[in-house]
Formats: structure tokens, sequence, C-alpha cells
């Protein structure tokens, strides 16, 4: 017994330290790095219009009226749920998806005004890996320009001139492609027009 207590001694001051370190101070300077270094990202990259959030630039929103760029599809809980966030899991053969893709893409082509021969990109018809992806391709961006502008009264060239002042690099660079932020871009139009 006395060689059990022996051991079990540095077993339970090596726990407390563990737990000091691993539970307490790491999380405390991870916490005062990123507020300090990282603030905005830290907050959750809020959007604030007249002091009011109106979203985050890290989590998309449905839009669905036809003045506005609408964001790719979301498998997240009713649409764009955070809470809920995930991926349809429906394998690329599976008859359900095909369906729902082939729906979208007449949807999008009729919104649109697309003829049956325009390729529609992929992210206009399926869904993220999360559900929440602010981020349309380019190419999306721009076969929406054309309605976008017939709605607002705008010319077709100021509107593919705001994608592109709204279209976000790649990752570090090299990752993925890069990208249209909807919700900061339907923000700019509507400062734009009202």
């Amino acid at each position: 017994m006395k060689n059990f207590l022996r051991q079990l001694r540095p077993a339970l001051i090596a726990l407390a330290i563990l737990t000091v370190i691993c539970g307490g101070v790491y999380p405390l300077v991870v916490t005062a790095v990123g507020q300090v270094a990282f603030n905005d990202e830290a907050e959750g990259s809020l959007i604030k219009v007249d002091g009011v959030v109106v979203g985050s630039e890290l989590i998309g929103q449905q839009f669905v009226s036809p003045q506005y760029f609408h964001p790719r599809p979301s498998a997240a809980g009713a649409g764009y749920d955070s809470g809920a966030s995930s991926g349809s899991n429906l394998g690329p053969r599976n008859p359900a998806l095909l369906d729902a893709v082939a729906e979208r893409v007449a949807e999008y082509r009729t919104e649109n005004g697309l003829s049956n021969d325009v390729l529609v990109p992929v992210d206009a018809v399926t869904a993220s890996a999360s559900g929440l992806d602010p981020h349309i391709s380019i190419a999306n961006a721009r076969l929406q320009a054309s309605r976008v502008a017939d709605v607002r009264g705008l010319d077709v060239a100021l509107v593919l001139q705001m994608i592109g002042d709204h279209t976000d690099d790649r990752n570090l660079l090299v990752l993925g492609d890069p990208g249209v932020n909807v919700l900061e871009l339907n923000l700019a139009l509507d400062r734009l027009t009202s």
C-alpha cells in the first residue's frame, strides 16, 4: 500500500499541474492573444449598419429577393442555422441529391434569365460542407449580375465592378478559390441605391 501511495502522489501532482496549465493558463493566453491580435475575428467578424449588427463576414445568410445576390443553398437546419451546421450527407449518386440539384439548376436558370445551354456553377446548386458558407464563386455572382442590375435599375458594368470590389482572395494566397461575400456585396448595393 505504501508503494501505491508513493506512486499516486506524483500522478496527482502532475494531474493538478496539467489541469492548471491546460485548463486555465493556456485558454487565458489564447483568449488574450485573440482579443489583442485578432480582435475583429475573435468577436465574430460582425458587420454593423448604423450601429446595428446585421450579420457576420463568416456566416452566410439567406437572400431571396430578386434585387439581392443569392447565396449558395444551405443544408444547415432550415437554412443558414449556425446551430445546425452541416452538409446534406447525400452522396454524389444519391437520387435525392441529383433531383434537388436538377431542380435548383432549373430554378437558377429561370430566376436569372439564362438559356438551357448556360452552365450553372456548382456552388449555385449545392450546399457547402458547413451549410454556412458566406461566399459564392465569381462565376455565380457574374451570372446573377444582370438580374440584380435590372431590378435595381443599375448598369451591369457597375454591378460587375462591385463584384470585383467584394471578391476575397484565396486564404493564405494558396487555399481555396477567390469568392464573393454575398452579405457585403448586398449591403454595398443597398448603400448605393438608398
